[in-house]
């Protein structure tokens, strides 16, 4: 039996999973908000609470944000900043007695879709989180690829590719620098985009219902999204060619895109014909949870 654990910044999700992908557990709670030792034992009390369930040990993959530095085993580059500079491993491996597995929590959408998702059957998966923030995650015939600092797949703090004038000024981002695809393409990007140009505070949700019924600001505001994520995805289809590019998060539910950045990537392709395609996850919002208890392989 696996355990998958998605530590969120506002939910902590659990789902258990026997040996042939079937749930047979799940539950989650909400984050302790900027509060570490209570986000620890949330996760340990959620672990000890399925177990009983099922009645049996199993194995626990987490999937967080930011990821664990390769030189010092501490947590970097999460927006959940609590977790920064913490033993998260180490402290859970303590709590819970076991060893733990834990990724990045696109990497764990990757692991996922490419496992039993939407990308099942392909060679090469580039997996994408569109939501608060903006992360990627890469499988290559059925395993993940963490890379040599650990950041394989951010490709959500690269510049924004050729910015044009409307896409001036840079604006800035958490991690310190300014123009980066998260600051962009994350439903809070998008929501700053919108006020900067058209005034009002509308989120994203509104703004993609907004341009659903025929608002012209909402629609140039999505229209401008859609080119920037065609761009960005381009560089991704140049650099890596991935049979299939899927989307997680709560701007993966915007139907249109997945007609309208395919024929908009054409241009920034280096090639005359693009065969990648652009698919939703087919998890859902439960894909990442999955994926964290796909990183046990399976028991031989």
């Amino acid at each position: 039996m696996r355990i998958g654990i998605d530590l969120g910044g506002t939910k902590i999700e659990l789902v258990a999973l026997d040996e042939d992908g079937v749930e047979r557990f799940r539950r989650r709670v909400p984050t302790p908000q900027g509060d570490y030792r209570a986000t620890l034992q949330a996760i340990a009390g959620l672990v000890r609470n399925a177990e009983h369930a099922i009645g049996c040990m199993a194995s626990v993959g987490i999937g967080t944000p930011g990821s664990l530095s390769p030189s010092t085993g501490l947590i970097r580059n999460a927006n959940s900043t609590c977790l920064n500079g913490q033993p998260l491993q180490q402290d859970l491996e303590a709590l819970l007695q076991r060893p733990l597995r834990l990724a990045n929590d696109a990497n764990c959408l990757a692991m996922s879709e490419a496992t039993d998702g939407a990308g099942a059957s392909a060679v090469v998966v580039f997996a994408v989180i569109l939501g608060t923030g903006v992360g990627g995650g890469l499988v290559v015939r059925g395993g993940l690829v963490n890379g040599a600092n650990a950041i394989a797949g951010e490709w959500g703090h690269n510049p924004l590719p050729l910015p044009a004038e409307d896409d001036l000024p840079l604006p800035a981002c958490y991690c310190g620098r300014a123009g980066c695809i998260e600051t962009y393409l994350s439903g809070p990007g998008m929501a700053a985009e919108h006020q900067w140009r058209h005034g009002g505070r509308l989120d994203a949700a509104a703004i993609v219902a907004g341009a659903a019924q025929g608002d012209i600001a909402c629609e140039a505001t999505l229209q401008s999204y859609e080119q920037r994520l065609a761009r960005a995805l381009a560089g991704v289809i140049n650099l890596l060619d991935p049979d299939v590019i899927v989307l997680g998060g709560g701007l993966s539910r915007v139907e249109r895109l997945y007609a309208n950045v395919p024929r908009l990537w054409k241009d920034a392709v280096f090639s005359d014909h693009v065969a990648t395609r652009l698919l939703p996850a087919a998890h859902g919002d439960a894909s990442g949870v999955r994926g964290a208890a796909w990183l046990w392989p399976a028991r031989t």
